[in-house]
């Protein structure tokens, strides 16, 4: 791995039903600690794209790309990664086919896709799109431990419904070097000893974290969206990783 010459650029990514605003408060840290951080709307979240729908995976990491060459990024000057859960699908295909283009990838409650693997291949066919259910429905599937009534609401106000696409299409990654780039993982919503253990029993959500090659482990309590409830401290670890030189 190159030596950086200055902190990397930190592309910040959000999960499903989400665009770049999901940053807001953490980005405000970031600029506080001189960090070059950008936050980024996926293929698919911009509510007025009107081909929304029909966006991609590949789309999604296509754009991942293309904001890493605008940037400047390169091998001497590779980027940090900034996953957050379901962002895992497009960020797994850039590690895959760009290894040499990042610096350190977090994933931030959120893991490493394997291959042949799909977030919802079960999906309907004929459904478009997903929009973000009732909170007493998606408090079911994830964490929402930490967030206001009042973040609540901006959130289901701002969410934009997640490509149907994109959540049945296939990972399908061929290149190992993947598992060399050095990773850090965020664990929020479940605990870093029951992540390990899930990656160590060959669990499909984790079983790629037990291939990689350099991981550090950090535990953030809270729920599944810790851009809100823990900003500033989300800050300041995705500060931390994206300074480490290796």
């Amino acid at each position: 791995m190159t030596a950086l010459k200055r902190n990397p650029t930190i592309i910040l990514i959000a999960g499903h039903w989400l665009g770049a605003w999901a940053w807001d408060d953490v980005l405000e840290h970031l600029e506080t600690d001189h960090s070059r951080a950008i936050a980024i709307t996926l293929p698919g979240l911009d509510r007025d794209d009107p081909a929304r729908s029909t966006r991609t995976l590949d789309d999604q990491a296509e754009a991942i790309r293309d904001i890493l060459a605008r940037v400047d990024v390169s091998t001497d000057q590779p980027a940090t990664l900034v996953a957050h859960s379901g962002a895992n699908a497009p960020v797994s295909l850039v590690l895959d086919r760009h290894p040499e283009l990042v610096h350190r990838v977090v994933w931030v409650d959120s893991g490493p896709m394997a291959t042949g693997s799909a977030f919802a291949p079960d999906l309907p066919e004929g459904l478009e799109e997903l929009p973000l259910p009732p909170f007493d429905v998606l408090a079911q599937q994830a964490s929402l431990e930490g967030l206001s009534t009042e973040v609540l609401e901006r959130f289901r106000a701002k969410a934009v419904p997640e490509p149907g696409p994109v959540l049945r299409q296939t990972v399908e990654l061929t290149n190992d070097a993947r598992s060399t780039v050095p990773t850090t993982l965020v664990c929020c919503s479940i605990p870093s000893a029951q992540v390990l253990d899930m990656a160590r029993g060959g669990h499909p959500m984790f079983a790629e974290v037990a291939n990689l090659e350099t991981l550090d482990v950090i535990d953030l309590p809270t729920g599944h969206w810790p851009m809100w409830s823990r900003a500033g401290d989300l800050a300041k670890t995705i500060q931390s990783a994206a300074s480490q030189t290796s």
